[in-house]
């Protein structure tokens, strides 16, 4: 009979232990994948049923934007240039104009700055797949999570204006408009 020193017993217990703590970890994350996929799938047809009734909503009192033509092929792989960075505001240093017009408040005015600032990136972009933390990059708002979060809150609202195109799982791309 082979003796057991109490240390190996010890490692044993433990191996054990980790050996069922790595087999309920993997169920978990499989029924994590699953509710995620469900969600994602949940999102995308929420986003597409707005898309669809905000394509229904009387036109806002501005123009839209004149379709772009067809970048060129070099220019459709080529990563965009970073944009200046912003301030707290969200907007490039040395723009921020002094009052608001019309009751237009610098909070708004930084909320359709981000917008304009991202759809300009992905006409930079052309037809290159991005992820939301490269555009949060571009822009200078990389520094925390919360600013990382702006932007990708105003790319699924994007998204859900087809402004930019959702093209897999965290990738974004400019629309075909």
């Amino acid at each position: 009979m082979v003796s057991v020193t109490p240390m190996a017993r010890n490692i044993e217990i433990t191996a054990e232990g980790l050996q069922e703590d790595l087999a309920r970890l993997e169920i978990q994350k499989q029924a994590l994948e699953r509710e995620l996929a469900a969600v994602t799938a949940h999102l995308d047809s929420v986003q597409r049923a707005l898309g669809a009734l905000q394509a229904l909503m009387p036109e806002s009192a501005s123009a839209p934007e004149a379709p772009r033509p067809p970048e060129e092929a070099a220019e459709a792989t080529a990563a965009p240039a970073p944009l200046p960075p912003l301030n707290e505001a969200g907007e490039s240093a040395g723009s921020r104009t002094a009052g608001g017009i019309d009751g237009e408040t610098d909070s708004s005015k930084a909320y359709g700055k981000l917008t304009e600032q991202i759809l300009d990136y992905f006409a930079q972009a052309g037809k290159a797949d991005v992820r939301a933390r490269d555009v949060a990059s571009a822009l200078g708002r990389d520094t925390d999570s919360g600013s990382i979060n702006a932007v990708r809150s105003t790319l699924d609202r994007l998204v859900g204006q087809s402004r930019v195109r959702r093209v897999g799982r965290g990738l974004y791309r400019a629309s075909n408009h």
